[in-house]
């Protein structure tokens, strides 16, 4: 029975000793974990000791870093300024020590100005008194010579002008004689001259430029081929050429306009070939204009060197050729240019050999006269001014040069030969058929130039000379005086300026004479 009961008692003792073992066994896990994670929890706590530790060390150091370099800025400026202080103090040292000498040069100056200002004042009195014994002495003097010789002083100024006049009679005599013997001396010359202002009174001038060429189209449907898509073979060529094309002037007929002859020729022949071949596209017409544009300068060149050997004048400047051949393509009131110069140096020459002069040079100033006009329309001026410009540079005569400048009367005479090309040049500009010229125009322009000068207020009447170039104004004397000439020459001027438009320049002579008349019983 009591075996039975402990066999009872023992799976019981088994399970509390298993419980007790488990509740030990948990126990001691329990605290194992603990301690370890206490021990974790320490080191955690240390090392974030350790980095708050080191950040505050790194922050220190920045702020410290940063105090240090703001420091420095702070210092390096105060530097700075300290120096800048320095400088201007310095500088106001220097300015007030300046001022303070040149106080010290103008008191001195002042100083000096008083004693000179004294010293004239001083001179002054002494001139004044020395003035005043002159002028005694003087009164004493002619008191005595009045009663040494019985001549009142009245009397001796009368004596005194009668032998000035004499004198004065014998040095006109012997100016006179002078001026005859060099008279006798230049009177070839003179006549020379005389001769040649006869021959120029005879002829008359004209002077204009065309600027357009009507170039004439096989048909109309052309024109819509020149213009090209939307414009742009008709852009192409003004581009390449310079020179404006209107179409929708006449029928079958486009006009080329432009003020440089050269320009329009090149771009005449350039027309001319695309016309001819059809094929007209803006390459095209960009490689047809360089080619026209070597075919006319040869041209030029060769019409300067056949115009040349046609006069017989050597030694020309190569550079003046070519450009006297570019007058080839200009004209004046239709008459060509080039054609026109040949005739004036063959004019020039004859009278020249006439008046025994250089036919020779008078060729040259002859062919060389209008040289201007070739490059007239690239430059400012009038072709005398040009042509005296070119002429000068490339070393011709003299007398070419004045003869260049002067046959429009823009520059002064001073040979015969620059008056013999001007009388020529008028004389080849007025032959019949030589030149086209509207006569009502002509007459239309002088009527307006003479209305303008009889507007002004004194003027009592004008003419209009020389085909319209100069203005010659009568004045009436009693409202315009002579210093009231310039003014007037010059009012008229302002006005032909402001309110007419014609070619080169228009002279203004404004003449006013004044006749005392009466009889005598």
């Amino acid at each position: 029975m009591r075996i039975f009961g402990f066999d009872l008692l023992l799976p019981g003792v088994l399970v509390l000793a298993g419980a007790l073992l488990g509740w030990f066994s948990r126990r001691l896990f329990g605290r194992n974990t603990l301690d370890r994670v206490r021990g974790d929890s320490r080191e955690i706590i240390e090392r974030t000791r350790q980095e708050a530790e080191q950040q505050k060390r790194q922050a220190v150091l920045q702020a410290r870093e940063e105090w240090l370099k703001s420091k420095s800025r702070l210092e390096q400026e105060l530097q700075n300024k300290v120096r800048e202080g320095d400088k201007r103090q310095r500088a106001l040292e220097e300015r007030d020590a300046g001022l303070n000498e040149k106080e010290t040069r103008l008191r001195a100056r002042e100083r000096t100005l008083e004693q000179r200002e004294r010293e004239a004042q001083q001179a002054n009195a002494e001139g004044r008194q020395e003035r005043d014994r002159a002028r005694r002495a003087a009164a004493d003097l002619n008191d005595q010579l009045g009663r040494v010789s019985g001549l009142t002083l009245e009397d001796a100024k009368q004596m005194l002008l009668s032998n000035m006049r004499q004198e004065v009679r014998f040095e006109a005599a012997r100016m006179i004689r002078e001026a005859r013997e060099e008279t006798q001396k230049k009177a070839e010359m003179e006549a020379c001259k005389i001769v040649s202002l006869a021959i120029e009174r005879t002829a008359s001038e004209w002077t204009a430029e065309r600027s357009v060429t009507s170039f004439q189209l096989p048909n109309e449907k052309l024109k819509g081929r020149i213009i090209g898509h939307e414009g742009k073979n008709i852009r192409a060529f003004e581009k390449a050429t310079g020179v404006q094309l209107l179409i929708d002037e006449q029928p079958d007929t486009v006009v080329l306009s432009c003020f440089n002859p050269i320009k329009r020729e090149v771009a005449r022949l350039t027309l001319e070939r695309l016309v001819k071949d059809g094929n007209i596209h803006p390459r095209r017409i960009d490689e047809l204009v360089q080619k026209n544009q070597r075919r006319v300068e040869e041209q030029m060149l060769r019409a300067g060197q056949e115009a040349l050997k046609e006069l017989g004048i050597s030694g020309v400047h190569p550079e003046l050729v070519r450009i006297l051949g570019r007058l080839r393509y200009r004209t004046s009131y239709g008459q060509n240019v080039l054609m026109h110069s040949i005739e004036v140096a063959k004019l020039t020459a004859i009278m020249a050999s006439e008046l025994r002069l250089d036919a020779t040079l008078a060729k040259r100033a002859g062919l060389l006269h209008d040289i201007g006009k070739a490059i007239d329309f690239e430059r400012e001026g009038t072709h005398p001014e040009i042509g005296v410009e070119v002429a000068t540079r490339y070393n011709e005569h003299p007398v070419v040069v004045n003869a260049i400048g002067s046959h429009h009367e823009d520059a002064d005479v001073t040979h015969p030969i620059s008056v013999l090309v001007s009388a020529a040049d008028a004389i080849s500009g007025s032959r019949p058929g030589a030149r086209r010229k509207s006569v009502v125009d002509y007459v239309r322009r002088i009527e307006q130039l003479e209305g303008l000068a009889n507007e002004m207020e004194g003027v009592e009447q004008s003419y209009a000379i020389q085909a319209g170039r100069e203005i010659r104004v009568i004045a009436r004397p009693d409202k315009v005086g002579d210093d009231q000439l310039a003014l007037l020459a010059a009012d008229l001027a302002k006005k032909i300026e402001t309110r007419m438009e014609y070619p080169g320049r228009i002279k203004v002579t404004v003449i006013r004479e004044m006749r005392a008349t009466t009889t005598a019983h």
